[in-house]
């Protein structure tokens, strides 16, 4: 099997430049094209995976953000032309509502039968990850552990030495996860605002990536990082001897990766099938175990998998279903007001 990179050339129809990646098979007969959020380089050994268990099948894999990926199924299904056969995002709001909207088709699968129902909408959205946003921490500033609770948090902050290097979060104007998991809490912690306040007093820095963040408490450069995406973070704890991390004990979100097929799927079989493959053992355990996204599925025997960790942590868990409710995270109105929320509480006001 080989890999062959497309050029910009080809990608005329497109609006924005994107990698695109043809994961080529020896003698392929069918083409199974995706979108995702996912770097196509983490992607691979999902993809191979796959054609390992469907020899004959290339699949063209288009890695896009977000936004762009609704905005080209809306207007490929608009103007009756074939558009993905698999969609995955780690944008929860947008793929639901893409599904909400008609864009996306029942898909049945052998698996689906057994999936959380919190984890499946009506048979047409799937998440397909367990990733929990946690604190990290520059151990070397916490010989004692950190702050384990966002009570604790506010009162470490309120103490904490002057200086900007003791606390960066998102940005959550620029980052969608960042703007999710900060409207969660709202949900679940009345004084949310006062521990924005807080970070502020004591110099908050924010981000739009969560590497930014990760690489910065790493080397010291500060001290917390808040909210974090901990699929990207868990690995990086290994690796690194001075970096760790903690889910907060008072609550702990949960966010997840969500996967359709497009009702104007050029070949919906194939998604269907990948659909399939990703929801079974086969794609959890290669999710869980050479991506390091945390699985869903029982059948993965991972301490990081949603299984172990319910069994562990129970309802200090607080997973997004996979629902119109998320929905509301995506008016403009109610959008605008929390983001001037955020900039009053940054700035020291109520």
């Amino acid at each position: 099997m080989r890999m062959l990179c497309l050029t910009l050339a080809l990608l005329i129809a497109r609006p924005l430049a994107a990698e695109v990646i043809l994961f080529d098979a020896k003698g392929a007969a069918q083409e199974l094209v995706i979108y995702s959020t996912l770097d196509a380089r983490l992607a691979t050994p999902l993809i191979e995976g796959f054609q390992a268990l469907n020899p004959g099948v290339a699949v063209r894999y288009e890695d896009l953000l977000a936004g762009e990926i609704a905005a080209r199924v809306r207007r490929e299904t608009d103007a009756g032309q074939p558009t993905a056969d698999f969609l995955f995002s780690s944008a929860m709001d947008v793929q639901v509502k893409l599904a909400n909207d008609g864009y996306a088709r029942a898909a049945t699968v052998e698996a689906s039968a057994g999936w959380p129902r919190w984890a499946n909408w009506r048979d047409t959205a799937y998440a397909v990850t367990f990733e929990p946003a946690v604190l990290v921490y520059h151990k070397p500033s916490f010989p004692d552990g950190p702050p384990d609770t966002r009570l604790d948090l506010i009162r470490w902050l309120k103490d904490a030495p002057e200086g900007r290097g003791n606390i960066g979060t998102y940005d959550i104007d620029r980052s969608a996860v960042g703007y999710l998991f900060l409207a969660r809490d709202r949900e679940y912690f009345a004084d949310i605002w006062s521990l924005v306040r807080a970070m502020a007093g004591a110099g908050v820095q924010t981000f739009p990536t969560s590497q930014d963040i990760i690489d910065r408490v790493a080397d010291g450069r500060l001290r917390l990082g808040y909210n974090i995406l901990g699929s990207y973070a868990a690995e990086q704890v290994q690796q690194n001897p001075d970096l760790g991390l903690v889910l907060l004990r008072d609550y702990t979100v949960v966010v997840s990766r969500v996967a359709l097929v497009p009702r104007a799927a050029g070949n919906p079989d194939l998604g269907t099938r990948f659909l399939g493959y990703m929801l079974g053992r086969a794609g959890q355990e290669v999710l869980a175990n050479r991506m390091g996204l945390p699985a869903i599925s029982v059948e993965v025997a991972d301490t990081s998998s949603a299984h172990a960790m319910q069994a562990r942590l129970g309802d200090q868990l607080r997973p997004v279903a996979v629902s119109p409710g998320l929905l509301v995270y995506l008016d403009q109105a109610k959008r605008r007001l929390f983001l001037q929320n955020w900039a009053r509480a940054l700035s020291g006001g109520g």
